[in-house]
């Protein structure tokens, strides 16, 4: 990947991340949300991404950064987990909204959800966190550094 390749990755990374606390808002305030966040790091986008042998980031980053990134991602992605299980594995279904498609959540679970979003908005925060110093390590860095 070149520098611009590199770069606009990690700015998607964060725009990607930033969208998903939007689904999980709109979940909590019991909306219907399409394609929900992948549970797994390694299936986001940015997963994908960050964990391709093929972009040499790792090497790029240096391993201090690289591993700041993936635990703060890895963080994300298990206190997403328990969101996730709130509204789409563990979910009860009465007669009539499996009729209409809606998915009933007893309000403590929401109760949860929410406490579970606050503490992921912190994760959220300390990975767009990592992210922009990376993305400000890969914007000095020398053209060169990206060709493997």
């Amino acid at each position: 990947m070149t520098k611009e390749q590199t770069l606009e990755a990690i700015k998607n990374a964060r725009n990607a991340h930033e969208l998903q606390m939007v689904k999980i808002e709109k979940l909590i305030e019991g909306r219907e949300v399409e394609n929900p966040t992948a549970v797994a790091k390694t299936k986001c986008e940015f997963g994908q991404w960050l964990y391709s042998d093929n972009n040499h980031v790792k090497e790029i980053l240096g391993e201090q950064f690289y591993t700041n990134l993936d635990d703060k991602h890895s963080k994300w992605h298990t206190e997403y987990l328990k969101i996730f299980n709130i509204f789409f594995k563990n979910q009860k279904k009465s007669f009539f909204s499996s009729l209409i498609g809606l998915h009933t959540v007893d309000s403590m679970e929401i109760d949860k959800a929410k406490l579970y979003y606050s503490e992921l908005q912190v994760t959220t925060n300390d990975l767009l966190s990592a992210l922009a110093s990376s993305e400000r390590r890969l914007a000095a860095m020398n053209e060169s550094k990206f060709h493997y």
